[in-house]
């Protein structure tokens, strides 16, 4: 009985030392360095570049992202257009980013509206409008008969430093021949845009 126990234990030893003796080969020879880096060995390490730091590289990040329509700066804070449709029930709906690219909080406050009925909306987009230079017509946000803007309110007033915020503001339509306006808020500079169809 020892003598057969023996052997079934040997066999099994010999059996894994050659498993393990397999597996180190065929690891040894895969995904080596075979000294073409630069070339064949390079396009792995291409599509992970970057500034070591585990961040990837800025360029390679925003290839894949949409582009903004239109963009537009006023010191620290950027302003970007993403969509802007015109819809069946008569209005164009315009839709964005703001980015506080600053060291300090952004106060949204210059761009609420003059008007008397908006003056309950606080830091807001109720002060964006749209002007047609074809038909020479201002459009204003819309708003609802409490005085409401059809827009975004800023929570807090405004954007944290470094930080960025989503934005709407509804219109009415200019005519349907109209598709370039430009989009103005506050002290920001204009914003050429075109319309496209809902």
């Amino acid at each position: 009985m020892t003598y057969r126990h023996t052997r079934k234990g040997r066999g099994a030893l010999s059996a894994v030392a050659i498993t393990a003796g397999l597996l180190l080969t065929v690891a040894g020879c895969g995904g080596g360095d075979d000294g073409k880096s630069g070339k064949d060995g390079s396009a792995s390490a291409s599509a992970t570049k970057g500034d070591g730091s585990g961040k990837k590289d800025s360029s390679q990040s925003s290839e894949g992202a949409d582009a903004p329509l239109a963009e537009v700066k006023s010191g620290d804070v950027t302003l970007t257009i993403t969509s802007v449709v015109r819809d069946d029930g008569g209005f164009v709906t315009v839709d964005g980013q703001v980015i506080n690219n600053g060291g300090e909080f952004w106060v949204a406050s210059n761009w609420r509206s003059d008007e008397r009925e908006l003056g309950a909306n606080g830091a807001s987009m109720s002060g964006a409008s749209l002007v047609d230079s074809k038909g020479k017509k201002k459009y204003l946000v819309l708003r609802d008969t409490r005085g409401r803007c059809l827009c975004t309110k800023f929570e807090g007033g405004g954007v944290d430093a470094g930080k960025s915020t989503d934005w709407f503001a509804q219109f009415p339509a200019p005519p349907e021949d109209t598709t370039k306006v430009d989009f103005q808020v506050g002290a920001m500079p204009p914003a050429s845009i075109e319309i496209s169809e809902g």
